[in-house]
């Protein structure tokens, strides 16, 4: 094991994974003050040609590689998920700061080992659950952390996006295959999860379903509901699909014992004895505009989802406080939290919960799990 270099700007980046590492990692992390030195992917030709394209130094088939190439101090990865652990791992022991793409793990078993490398290593850790940066749900969670709703009791997440209701939708290979960690629980759940986790609470017990509504004979789920209740008393249903034909449907809502908050697009509205308020966003919450990558990135529809640049922003915020976290700078007091391995694997554990209630049918309680 190495122990973690000392901090040096600018910090040396090594992104892993030639698409939405190129689509979203490369651009937000240069935006945060990293200098990326070297790519990292699996084919040769396609990561240097994706390499030359961004204009960055070096290209590598493994991390050992890249090592060898340039100094690098941090990596970020942006691989399929069941690659995650490897990685990581990987990096800590070469004493690397490190983000990780979510789904986090394959399991709760793999996750727990990851976090501990991190920490036996003593090298700076996150999780990219970027939406955490994002005005509206970063106002919605500092709202319900203000008490401006009382006692949170209820919480609505639903998402329908009818991208995979067409025969000819295309989607990676590992995203299709349970085994290697695919399906839209792991994609987009894992973003509703944290939603929760760092709005409401930890959540307590979880029943759900995982089905496919536009099966192709694939092995991991394209829709999920589960219905959960947090250790802090809320009740809640998350929805979402991209199997089913229709209009997109999105909705966050928390009702509480003095009023309801909602996100109403990039919106949040606060309703109560008083009426029904736009709540303005802070001017430390707010973010750039979407700035939509280059289109010719992206190759199947799965590719097609990050079309909008929504992510940049606030992964850019992720990233920025990834840079001052290993600089041993102090993070605002009313700054979101960045998601470290730790939320990565408690986030795995909600999963895994959500995972054994369908395939039981039943009601599972997160303590419960070995």
């Amino acid at each position: 094991m190495t122990d973690a270099q000392p901090p040096r700007q600018p910090i040396g980046l090594a992104v892993i994974g030639t698409g939405f590492g190129c689509i979203t990692h490369v651009p937000a992390f240069r935006d945060a003050g990293f200098e990326v030195r070297v790519l990292i992917g699996r084919d040769r030709d396609r990561t240097a040609a994706r390499a030359e394209r961004f204009g960055i130094p070096h290209a590598a088939t493994s991390l050992a590689e890249a090592c060898a190439l340039t100094e690098i101090d941090a990596v970020t990865i942006a691989t399929p998920p069941h690659t995650h652990a490897d990685l990581a791992i990987e990096a800590a022991e070469r004493g690397l700061h490190v983000v990780c793409e979510k789904p986090f793990a394959a399991d709760l078993a793999q996750a727990r080992r990851m976090l501990d490398a991190v920490e036996r290593a003593g090298v700076v850790h996150q999780v990219g659950t970027e939406f955490r940066y994002a005005p509206a749900q970063a106002l919605l969670a500092r709202e319900v952390a203000a008490g401006t709703i009382g006692t949170p009791k209820l919480a609505t997440m639903l998402m329908h996006l009818p991208m995979f209701a067409a025969d000819d939708a295309e989607a990676p290979d590992w995203w299709t295959d349970g085994a290697s960690g695919g399906g839209w629980l792991g994609a987009q759940g894992t973003h509703m999860i944290d939603q929760i986790r760092s709005t409401l609470g930890e959540f307590d017990t979880v029943t759900a379903g995982l089905p496919v509504v536009a099966d192709r004979g694939q092995t991991a789920e394209d829709s999920f509901t589960v219905h959960f209740r947090t250790v802090t008393g809320v009740d809640g249903v998350l929805q979402s699909t991209v199997g089913s034909w229709g209009p997109l449907i999105m909705t966050t809502r928390i009702a509480g014992t003095t009023g309801s908050l909602w996100i109403d697009g990039a919106t949040v509205r606060r309703a109560g004895a008083d009426g029904e308020h736009d709540v303005p966003v802070p001017d430390d919450l707010a973010t750039p505009g979407p700035v939509p990558p280059p289109f010719d990135l992206f190759a199947t529809t799965y590719d097609w989802l990050h079309a909008t640049g929504i992510d940049r922003a606030p992964y850019t915020r992720l990233a920025d406080a990834f840079r001052r976290r290993i600089l041993g700078e102090a993070l605002g007091p009313n700054e979101p939290r960045p998601a470290t391995f730790a939320d990565g694997v408690a986030g795995q554990a909600v999963l895994d919960a959500i995972r054994r209630s369908a395939a039981e049918g039943r009601s599972v309680r997160i303590a419960d799990l070995p």
